[in-house]
């Protein structure tokens, strides 16, 4: 007896599943694991967000695109939310910035409009000799919102995930 494959798609739409999160920035105050239990895909976020940055993925889920944007931390997204899918005593979100090798400063090219667009005063710039300051994100002091981001003419700033403080034994 031969044995096939199983079309995921096909058994999740059979069962009422929807496919794993794509790994992608979720609205603020929500996680992965609270929009996989609990988001019905309604699409109440996406136009109460002033800043029109939340957009639904491939899966059918809210994400965040700050190529569009910064989130101002209204929390409009969440009052209009009729499932329990945000918690507001949560950090709004798990991510903070970080800016890769595309970045002007890195390729010897003067650039701040990282910095300039930073609400937080996260990003710092770090002189050196013989070439422009390269930014540093202190990331106690990012929120996440992606003014950053969305700002950067290179596109080289991007939402990695938190650093998780280990336990003191």
């Amino acid at each position: 007896m031969e044995r096939t494959q199983i079309d995921r798609g096909r058994r999740n739409f059979l069962t009422g599943r929807r496919p794993p999160l794509p790994d992608r920035v979720r609205p603020p105050w929500s996680r992965p694991a609270s929009l996989a239990a609990a988001c019905s895909g309604c699409g109440a976020c996406v136009p109460a967000c002033p800043q029109r940055i939340i957009v639904f993925d491939a899966a059918g889920y809210p994400a965040v695109d700050f190529a569009a944007g910064e989130c101002s931390f209204c929390g409009a997204c969440a009052d209009a939310c009729p499932e329990p899918v945000f918690d507001r005593l949560i950090p709004a979100f798990a991510h903070v910035a970080a800016v890769g090798a595309e970045c002007f400063a890195r390729r010897g090219i003067i650039c701040q409009s990282c910095g300039d667009a930073c609400p937080e005063t996260a990003i710092r710039f770090r002189l050196r000799l013989g070439g422009p300051a390269l930014p540093e994100i202190a990331e106690d002091l990012c929120t996440g919102c992606g003014a950053c981001i969305a700002s950067c003419p290179t596109q080289a700033v991007t939402a990695v995930p938190r650093a998780v403080e280990a336990a003191h034994g």
